[in-house]
């Protein structure tokens, strides 16, 4: 039997109707932006496996790390006791955020490194005797699977069989070009009538939304307006960060700066699962009690992994050797070359793009606009067809490779989107 074939009879994969897509491709092997099937076909993974590998597949560089830790300390429990990958990554995440980031907590992926953020901003409040218990989020804004980030994500197809189960939370529009005296109108009017605890945001761009994008002038002032009302500010980087708006961060387009950042997805390279929450010294401060009530009880088994964090200090590494900003500028430039090409075309609502991301919405006539539109089966099928792995997000086209991609697999997949188009 294939992988293929054992996988269908006992797995039952994420985002997935189970009745409608039964199989799934067997992958034995990655080298760089490619993956390779059991049948030897090759991909090119043009979303970085879920927007996480940014270095490539099997990097020798992060693998010779791996194996170097494996032999020293594969876990310890991190309550109580501590290790030197954990600390090294503390102290360079910390240089390399804005510098009144000063403490690092550490979890093991994107929705829990939201959860802690969530959990930090309401006993940060709760610990001092504040009633301040009201967040406020982005519509259309995803943040994770898990209960506190679907609340804090608009009501969508990820959240509706939840909904009735979620905590209250206020929505505002994105401050888009042309939109943004609306946004803060609106975040004006809810931290005058509720007790605001703190605003949630993805930077500069809504990934799961369909990578839709706004203004940093925008953002700017619907956190400067926070800043001035004693609201906390959090900044979810796990989709924006390492680079993929262009910097480093997307915040660094910002002059206001988040009070707590998430982190997870290119934290690792793509290799392990890693979260990391961190905050200002103000914050930490509020938890420093002798009163044990004030701990933020909240932790995993993996916590802090020795490994997850080797591989994450590998990818830092990696950055510096490999000139990784650079390899970011030439796919951004690109890009925004590619978007120039098909900016008439007629066939195309928008195209919105920044950094590594592009973006192309593609007209259509289904009433159905979301996630689960007709059109994105189309769209996958066409694609993988052709050795290329993309997932749209309805009609929604987008790119967010490797940063190694090569310049023939990005002329490959920029002819094959402009086939797809044009037929």
């Amino acid at each position: 039997m294939t992988l293929s074939e054992r996988d269908r009879n006992l797995i039952w994969h994420p985002y997935t109707q189970m009745l409608l897509e039964p199989e799934s491709i067997g992958i034995v092997r990655g080298e760089k932006e490619f993956l390779y099937d059991e049948q030897g076909k090759r991909y090119i993974d043009a979303i970085a496996s879920w927007w996480v590998n940014i270095h490539g597949h099997s990097h020798p560089y992060i693998a010779e790390k791996v194996h170097e830790q494996m032999n020293k300390l594969e876990q310890v429990i991190f309550a109580g006791f501590t290790h030197s990958p954990a600390v090294e990554l503390a102290e360079r995440l910390l240089k390399l955020l804005p510098e009144k980031q000063k403490k690092v907590f550490f979890s093991d992926n994107g929705s829990t490194a939201v959860e802690v953020a969530i959990k930090m901003a309401l006993q940060f409040y709760a610990n001092q005797g504040v009633k301040r218990n009201t967040i406020v989020s982005f519509t259309n804004a995803y943040h994770g699977d898990t209960f506190g980030a679907m609340s804090v994500s608009g009501r969508s197809i990820f959240t509706k069989p939840f909904n009735q189960y979620l905590f209250d939370v206020k929505f505002i529009e994105p401050p888009t070009a042309g939109n943004e005296e609306k946004s803060l109108r609106q975040l004006e009017e809810i931290i005058q009538k509720h007790r605001v605890a703190a605003f949630i945001f993805e930077p500069l761009i809504q990934g799961s939304s369909g990578m839709l994008m706004h203004t940093p002038e925008g953002l700017n002032r619907l956190l400067r307006l926070c800043h001035c009302c004693s609201v906390l500010t959090i900044g979810d980087e796990v989709m924006t960060g390492f680079g993929r708006t262009g910097k480093m961060w997307a915040t660094d387009y910002l002059d206001e700066k988040p009070d707590i950042y998430c982190l997870s997805k290119g934290l690792t390279g793509g290799v392990m699962p890693l979260g990391v929450t961190t905050c200002t010294q103000s914050i930490y401060d509020k938890f420093l009690s002798p009163d044990k009530h004030k701990t933020l009880y909240h932790g995993h088994s993996f916590t802090a992994n020795p490994i997850a964090c080797t591989v994450a200090l590998a990818s830092l590494d990696l950055f510096e050797k490999e000139n990784t900003m650079e390899k970011v500028k030439r796919i951004e430039k690109r890009h925004a070359e590619f978007a120039k090409e098909l900016k008439n075309n007629k066939k195309i609502k928008d195209i919105r793009h920044r950094g590594v991301i592009i973006a192309i919405e593609l007209q259509e006539d289904c009433e159905e606009t979301s996630y689960i539109n007709p059109m994105r089966d189309k769209i996958y099928n066409f694609f993988i067809s052709r050795g290329i792995i993309l997932r749209p997000l309805g009609n929604i086209i987008y790119m967010n490779p490797p940063y190694c991609i090569s310049e023939e697999s990005l002329d490959y997949i920029y002819d094959n989107i402009t086939q797809f188009i044009n037929n």
